[in-house]
C-alpha cells in the first residue's frame, strides 16, 4: 500500500481533482450539479474558503481553493462536501457502484473515488497554469471547442472580472504551456 501523505500549508492555495467512482458521468444530471453546488456553498459558509477556480465535467472536477490565514484543513472540507453530496444524491434516487468489502467496512459508498488529488500552489505562475488547466479541461476532453462554451466553469466569472478574454481557449491548440503541470496528479 502506498504511503499517501498530504501537504498542509496554513492559509495556502490548493489545486484539487476529484473523480466519481468508476468515472461514471453523474454530473451530466442537473440534480447532481445542484446538490454538489449546494454542498460546496454550505461548506464555504461553515468553514470559509475562497473558490478561485472550478470546472465540473461529467465524471470529475477540478478546483482551486485559497484557505484563510492560519487554516490548513481542506481535507475536512472535502470530506464534508463528498459526504453531503453522497447522502443527498442517493436520497434523491441517484445510483452508486458496488465497492470492495474493505471500503464497506470503512462506511464508504460507491459514488466517489475514495481519495482526491491535491497540489499546493507554489507561486503566482503555478496558480495561473493550474487555472488555465481547469478552464481548458472541457476543450481538452472534447466536450466543447471553446472554454466559453462550457457552462459549468468559473471561466465565465473570470471573464466578467477581466482575468480572461471571452475567446481564450478557442481552437484545437492548447492555449498554455502545461509542461510544468504533472498530468499524473490531475487525471
Amino acid at each position: 500500500m502506498p504511503d499517501f501523505r498530504r501537504y498542509f500549508v496554513a492559509g495556502g492555495t490548493y489545486f484539487f481533482t476529484l473523480v466519481t467512482a468508476e468515472r461514471r458521468p453523474i454530473f451530466h444530471e442537473e440534480s447532481a450539479r445542484v446538490i454538489l453546488g449546494n454542498a460546496i456553498r454550505d461548506q464555504q459558509k461553515e468553514r470559509p474558503f475562497k473558490l478561485v477556480a472550478i470546472v465540473l465535467l461529467p465524471e470529475h472536477m477540478h478546483a482551486i481553493w485559497s484557505l484563510p490565514s492560519g487554516d490548513h484543513r481542506y481535507d475536512d472540507r472535502w470530506k464534508a462536501i463528498k459526504a453531503r453530496f453522497t447522502s443527498e444524491w442517493l436520497a434523491s434516487g441517484g445510483t452508486e457502484v458496488d465497492i470492495a468489502p474493505g471500503y464497506k467496512k470503512q462506511r464508504r459508498r460507491g459514488v466517489w473515488q475514495p481519495r482526491f488529488m491535491e497540489h499546493t500552489i507554489r507561486d503566482e505562475n503555478d496558480l495561473h497554469h493550474r487555472a488555465d488547466y481547469i478552464h481548458w479541461n472541457p476543450v481538452k476532453h472534447g466536450h466543447v471547442k471553446c472554454a466559453c462554451d462550457w457552462p459549468w466553469s468559473s471561466f465565465h466569472r473570470l471573464v466578467k472580472t477581466g482575468d480572461y478574454d471571452r475567446n481564450w481557449g478557442c481552437g484545437q491548440q492548447s492555449p498554455s504551456d502545461f509542461s510544468r503541470v504533472n498530468m499524473g496528479l490531475v487525471e
